[in-house]
């Protein structure tokens, strides 16, 4: 189970850019405009979670593989 601590470590950094997103919050300045301070927060957690899932899929197809050729 240690070998998916790899695939999780990108997952955990996805949801922590999204909560450190969701406590920043924007602000609405005077003229009705919306100010997003840390907008490049949204698609970094988008590219983490995929790259953890890209990852922990390519992990288990790979044990899975590894275990059948142990297997014959």
């Amino acid at each position: 189970m240690k070998k998916y601590l790899l695939a999780t470590i990108p997952m955990i950094l996805g949801v922590l850019c999204l909560f450190i997103k969701g406590i920043i919050g924007d602000e609405i300045l005077a003229d009705g405009t919306i100010v997003e301070k840390n907008f490049f927060l949204i698609p970094l957690s988008y590219l983490f979670f995929f790259s953890g899932i890209l990852t922990f899929l390519f992990m288990a197809l790979f044990s899975k593989i590894k275990n059948m050729n142990v297997a014959k």
